[in-house]
């Protein structure tokens, strides 16, 4: 298993500042800190692998192939080393699917990434589920979530994807799309359609939705966070009256707001909890503080943006957002008269300045 100091050297090339390098190197930490949810390690030889990647020595395709194959010819491998290896096959997979531009957003496209991710690695990859389940929760006390019957699985996603792909987002605040995105995710992953792996799959599903907003999304919430986003999940659809509690998208809606625009909560897992009891100190230190308390979820993706391309050309943000140039023209003089952001210095030579 790998060292956790390893995992530090992949920061590295985000440091460096190289976008193909901080690209790749953002993908490999999402994936590998989304194994955290089924409590998989990954090994040394993936790190390896991944920093050759990184640096532009092999492809993806070839990382996939040499993981396999590491695994495949050794008939008998070191308990530890069998211990990584869906970790290690399910990160290179991870990173391939983020790596990618196409996208399809509807349950054919949920159904291939599951059947992407784990074929080799379960019997049921890409395929629904035809028995209920049940899944004792840390964060639920012991208790499970009432997951969607196996007979309303097709009809129940059908539904929750005509709902999302009606919604509009225009003119609605960032911090109310939050709410929406929270909501969507929570309800397909409450589906549960696969035996396994199910939180793996609505993380990567919900990221390539996400880019489609035009948000260069870090991953780091995914990558530092991703037992907290599980947790969260739960949380979102758990009702148990006796107690007094009822579903809640509070704490993924936390999880989206550092995510997206720039929020610091503080993500605890123990928060979580139902037995956490809420202390004024708790509530502080969880609390929403959004810089981004006056714009639109495209705003905010331009912000995004902007903060990380200060000199990007309204030609090369329109690219980026899928907008026309004429679009984006006039969302940024809209956006400088709110005072969200403003320009320094001439058309060649100037930058964007977000304004806090």
């Amino acid at each position: 298993m790998v060292d956790d100091n390893r995992l530090y050297e992949l920061e590295e090339y985000i440091k460096q500042g190289e976008p193909d390098k901080v690209q790749k190197s953002r993908a490999w930490k999402t994936a590998i800190g989304l194994q955290a949810v089924d409590n998989l390690k990954i090994s040394n030889y993936l790190i390896d692998t991944a920093k050759e990647h990184i640096e532009g020595k092999i492809t993806i395709a070839d990382a996939q192939k040499r993981v396999s194959s590491y695994y495949k010819q050794r008939d008998k491998r070191k308990e530890k080393e069998s211990e990584t290896e869906e970790g290690d096959i399910v990160s290179t997979r991870i990173t391939a699917i983020l790596g990618e531009k196409a996208f399809n957003f509807s349950p054919a496209e949920f159904k291939e990434i599951h059947r992407r991710l784990f074929t080799g690695v379960f019997d049921h990859a890409g395929k629904y589920r035809d028995y209920n389940i049940t899944k004792n929760e840390w964060v639920l006390g012991g208790d499970t979530v009432t997951y969607a019957a196996y007979q309303s699985i097709i009809p129940t996603l059908e539904y929750d994807f005509k709902a999302e792909k009606e919604f509009s987002y225009d003119n609605l605040s960032a911090a109310d799309s939050v709410k929406h995105i929270s909501q969507f995710a929570s309800g397909i992953w409450q589906i549960h359609p696969f035996g396994e792996g199910n939180t793996r799959t609505t993380a990567v599903f919900v990221i390539k939705y996400l880019k489609t907003f035009g948000f260069e999304i870090s991953n780091d919430e995914f990558e530092k966070n991703s037992w907290y986003f599980r947790n969260a999940l739960a949380r979102a659809n758990y009702n148990n009256v006796a107690k007094g509690i009822t579903a809640t998208t509070e704490f993924l809606d936390r999880f989206f707001e550092n995510l997206l625009l720039g929020g610091n909560n503080e993500l605890k897992n123990r928060y979580v909890h139902i037995d956490y009891a809420k202390t004024a100190e708790a509530q502080s230190a969880t609390s929403k503080k959004s810089k981004c308390k006056n714009c639109t979820l495209e705003e905010a993706a331009i912000m995004d943006i902007i903060k990380e391309y200060p000199d990007i050309t309204q030609k090369e943000l329109a690219a980026k957002i899928g907008k026309s140039e004429r679009t984006i023209k006039t969302r940024t003089v809209a956006m400088q008269e709110k005072g969200l952001i403003e320009r320094a210095g001439g058309k060649r030579n100037g930058k964007w300045l977000i304004i806090k």
